[in-house]
């Protein structure tokens, strides 16, 4: 039988519900506190985080090369909760392909028409930097982030008898007593942070759906608040039901029907667009991001104040890296708990390298399209671009393809099945951190839990609906989820050095 966690529940819950009143009380000094801390977190931190985010990425293939990489999660008995195409569905659903509904457009054409510094607009050398950069963002170093704290977080709690926390990783680097003495320090930093990632998610995936259904209404202008609103209470109600049932039941089906549908909407775009452009410049693109991938991912552009030109990274790579460190936290904790029974090299694999390929291939592909249309067709679709309403550029450019009719209902269908996914996954495991008596044999987190934090995400991003209000949060949520992962990312390396040969013990209560 599982309780709440007071002393986890109660005061990230707390904190987010008093930011919620300072926005509704007084937006403009709300607004304002926001920006003086997105600026700080970036300016003070941004070199930290280029920095870590290569790391994570050295450290999986470290891992996938080592003798830990063969141990199994939960033991060699261990019994699957998920088939493989299961897990593969769930963990493209669940981690970052919302992500690249909301940027598959809006990112490529502001890199065309805003390149930096050096870099002329709309010239083939702002072609090749977006296609590169893209890939920078959406493939091996984001899944990375999140495998690390996933993998330490399965092997803790299914092969070490760890609690159901976020502070148990870090005991084969601090030691068992003194995890379990700051879990729920830790349980609550992380749950901050995840309330502050999940909001900016899911303002981009309101935005989508709101602009999605004012396009097929006729509409103009950018969606308003009420619409934003009631978007995002249904995908919120739809993800509470599906976290209700567990976290193999309603999120399994959810996941694979997704799946489905984001494998028909890319070979359509393929197939509908200059497909031999779009080849080929994908296969340039890749040639360019592996080329320049250590200049790319390490890019902080610290001589920009000499020059009087704005910090690049900042708002792109930067705030994306900060955005998956956020996530990383609640959504490793997802993902190491669907992995049971499957080897720390299978984790990896199916954690990094195949939703990599995946979102990197549909990143390249809607790439090539916008690429081959702003240059060869002189679209401009790059003066849609609007910050207050940046998906408008998505549905132009998917009105552009022969059988629009057919790709935006089925565009606007995944892009809401994909934020249910995602949201389904985290309110779950929020839901069971803050809870008492979750265990590798069974245990859900109460109803009323995964409602309370269901609809306080909601709350929390309709307020902070729009770029700049997505750009903050991911800064915010990923700063201190940052030093969190490091320090995980620290116990792996201790793990890896001396993997473990025992049976795996029975779990442990995590304290209140």
């Amino acid at each position: 039988m599982t309780h709440i966690r007071p002393l986890v529940f109660f005061p990230p819950f707390l904190l987010c519900a008093a930011a919620v009143g300072l926005q509704l009380v007084n937006p403009t000094a709300f607004a304002a506190a926001v920006a003086a801390a997105h600026g700080w977190a970036c300016d003070a931190w941004g070199w930290l985080v280029s920095l870590s985010a290569l790391g994570m990425v050295v450290l999986c293939g470290a891992i996938a090369a080592s003798s830990f990489g063969r141990t199994i999660l939960g033991g060699p008995a261990a019994e699957r909760l998920l088939t493989p195409w299961q897990l593969f569905s769930v963990v493209l659903t669940t981690n970052i392909a919302a992500g690249i509904l909301f940027w598959c457009a809006f990112e490529p054409l502001s890199y065309l028409k805003s390149p930096p510094s050096g870099i002329t607009s709309f010239s083939p050398e702002a072609a090749r930097f977006a296609i590169s950069t893209v890939l920078l963002h959406w493939t091996f170093t984001p899944y990375a982030i999140a495998s690390v704290v996933g993998l330490m977080f399965a092997f803790a709690y299914y092969n070490a008898g760890a609690a159901f926390s976020l502070a148990s990783p870090l005991a084969p680097l601090i030691g068992g007593r003194r995890a379990a003495a700051v879990a729920p320090l830790v349980d609550v930093l992380c749950l901050y942070a995840l309330v502050a990632a999940l909001a900016a998610a899911l303002a981009g995936g309101s935005l989508i759906l709101a602009g999605g259904i004012q396009h097929v209404l006729d509409i103009d202008g950018p969606p308003t608040r009420l619409l934003t609103g009631l978007v995002i209470a249904a995908v919120m109600a739809a993800s509470v039901v599906a976290a209700a049932s567990g976290v193999t039941r309603g999120i399994r089906w959810v996941a694979n029907v997704n799946t489905l549908l984001l494998i028909g909407l890319l070979g359509l775009i393929l197939l509908l667009g200059p497909t031999q452009f779009i080849l080929d410049f994908a296969v340039e693109g890749l040639g360019l991001f592996l080329g320049d991938y250590f200049p790319k991912v390490l890019r902080t552009d610290a001589l920009a104040g000499a020059a009087g030109t704005a910090r690049w990274p900042r708002d792109w790579t930067q705030m994306m890296f900060s955005a998956f460190f956020a996530w990383a936290p609640i959504m490793g904790v997802f993902l190491g708990r669907i992995a049971r029974g499957y080897s720390v090299r299978a984790f990896l694999g199916f954690n990094v390298l195949l939703p990599a390929l995946f979102t990197g291939t549909w990143m390249a592909v809607i790439c090539g399209a916008i690429v081959h249309m702003e240059l060869f067709e002189h679209a401009n679709l790059a003066a849609l671009l609007d910050a207050g309403d940046p998906t408008r550029v998505l549905f132009a450019f998917l009105g552009r393809l022969p059988l629009a009719s057919l790709l935006i209902p089925t565009l606007l269908v995944t892009a809401f099945l994909s934020f249910v996914t995602t949201a389904d996954g985290i309110t779950d495991t929020m839901a069971n951190i803050s809870s008492v008596g979750i265990s590798p044999d069974g245990g859900e987190a109460g109803t009323a839990v995964k409602i309370a934090w269901g609809g306080l995400i909601a709350v929390f991003c309709w307020i902070m609906t729009g770029l700049e209000g997505i750009r903050a949060l991911s800064n915010l949520g990923g700063l201190p989820a940052l030093f969190l992962c490091l320090v995980i990312a620290a116990a792996a390396v201790k793990v890896m050095a001396a993997p473990p040969h025992a049976d795996p013990p029975p779990p442990r209560s995590p304290s209140p």
